[in-house]
């Protein structure tokens, strides 16, 4: 992580205080905060202390000393069952956030009920999304269950039916659009790879110089999402990409790397692409998670089987996969349109 964020009061106004290497797309992304300000004494940008910029820079409410104790009580088990250190960080939020709802509370008396009234009264008032509020309920259940030995019925609970929504794509002229408008040797060949590999943003900011094999031409990807390794494909123009890369920059232990050493961060990547895609004119709403899915697609539409697919992207189960069925337009074009008849 590039930049760092703790709470302030500045001239009697609680601020957010952002400290952060000087780098163009993180200096655009704070910029574009309502309200963002440069503080001289503080040597920092600064932005309101609001519920939204809390959560957007995951600064929790604060915690009393009790929940303190529990909050690392939870982690030692996550660590000992080796979650994932993203799983960690948003269960940890999660239950440090319903251990403050309910503050002047003792744990020992949290009813089904109170799950109840926080899911209402928080999770659905501040409108998260459904994925993330599965991840918070499913936090709060773990750790009743763990720590307190009590068992919570999580069928009692509210949620919203799961939007049945299709991945975003994009064509392959766009995609190469995107790629050639980049001029930075480290920016185009990130993106490039997690298009021509089919990555998940967290894999390809995990991989090292030794994972990319040039002799079978794959990459090596490890403790990927469910803690399971796998092999994918490496690009004989993508290797050209990334061999001019490494001189250029010499990475020292991860293949992308900060200015400051330590891996690359999650938010700048996002960043360079959506001012990458701007400057290069795609209208569509995107992330670089659209990149694996226009991965998927363009293999599915050049003839590649499913389960191959399916094992180029990690998935578990081939019902994940299928999703990318309903997005090719390999079928639909061998349909005639009635208009055209």
């Amino acid at each position: 992580m590039n930049w760092k964020a703790e709470l302030i009061i500045h001239r009697n106004e609680p601020r957010i205080a952002l400290y952060f290497v000087k780098e163009t797309t993180l200096f655009t992304w704070v910029k574009s905060f309502n309200d963002v300000r440069w503080s001289a004494t503080k040597s920092c940008w600064h932005v309101p202390d609001t519920k939204e910029n809390r959560f957007t820079f995951k600064l929790a409410e604060p915690s009393t000393p009790y929940a303190i104790q529990e909050l690392e009580i939870f982690k030692r088990y996550l660590l000992s069952k080796r979650y994932s250190t993203n799983t960690i960080s948003t269960y940890c939020d999660a239950l440090k956030s319903f251990l403050f709802f309910y503050k002047d509370k003792p744990i020992k008396n949290i009813t089904n009920e109170d799950i109840i009234v926080y899911n209402n009264e928080y999770i659905l008032k501040n409108k998260l999304s459904a994925s993330y509020q599965n991840q918070i309920v499913n936090a709060i259940k773990l750790y009743f269950k763990i720590v307190e030995n009590k068992k919570i019925q999580i069928e009692d609970i509210h949620r919203p039916k799961r939007e049945k929504k299709l991945p975003i794509v994009l064509s392959k002229p766009e995609i190469m659009k995107v790629i050639n408008s980049l001029d930075n040797m480290k920016h185009k060949t990130l993106l490039a790879l997690i298009y021509s590999a089919g990555l998940r943003i967290s894999e390809a900011l995990n991989l090292q110089p030794k994972d990319i094999d040039s002799v079978r031409m794959l990459i090596h990807i490890k403790d990927a999402k469910g803690k399971k390794d796998r092999y994918t494909l490496l690009s004989e123009k993508v290797l050209l990409l990334l061999r001019e890369y490494y001189t250029l920059y010499t990475p020292k232990k991860y293949l992308f790397e900060g200015q400051l050493g330590g891996k690359y961060s999650n938010r700048s990547a996002q960043i360079v692409l959506k001012q990458t895609a701007q400057k290069a004119g795609i209208l569509k709403p995107i992330t670089l998670h659209t990149l694996r899915h226009s991965f998927a697609t363009h293999l599915l539409e050049s003839g590649t089987d499913l389960r191959y697919i399916q094992a180029l992207l990690g998935h578990s189960s081939p019902k994940t996969t299928m999703i990318y069925t309903h997005v090719s337009n390999s079928s639909l074009k061998k349909i005639i349109n009635p208009f055209d008849i």
